[in-house]
């Protein structure tokens, strides 16, 4: 006997959501677009109908950057100033940028993620 049941037909895998969540695309049809401006996702796909304005994704977007930015900036600062010697003025105008450029490519894929997550489980007003 098995304890997995098998997946009903009305389920939403979140790995194909994700994929197309992350390009910016609908992650219910594939076509049309989640975003209407850098962080405002469409009230409705274009292509499908699905409501994307019922989304709750708040600060845990921001959150998730944060935790991600201190696991990749961290480490590289570290090997970088273990590699070369970067005077402490040019670290000091090196970090931030890449911080900022970082967080502003990251911020939109992630909550695109986010919301597809609450789409594929339901949450939040999504049917």
């Amino acid at each position: 006997m098995t304890d997995s049941q098998p997946p009903r037909p009305t389920d939403r895998p979140f790995g194909p959501a994700f994929a197309l969540a992350v390009r910016g695309l609908c992650p219910a049809c594939g076509q049309g677009k989640m975003f209407a401006r850098y962080l405002k996702p469409v009230q409705a796909c274009a292509h499908c109908g699905q409501q994307w304005d019922v989304h709750q994704a708040d600060d845990f977007p921001a959150y998730i950057v944060i935790l991600l930015m201190g696991h990749i900036l961290v480490p590289l600062m570290i090997e970088v100033n273990a590699a070369f010697a970067i005077p402490l003025g040019w670290q000091a105008a090196i970090w931030p940028t890449l911080a900022a450029i970082l967080c502003a490519a990251l911020i939109q894929p992630v909550k695109a993620a986010v919301i597809a997550f609450q789409w594929t489980r339901r949450m939040h007003g999504f049917t």
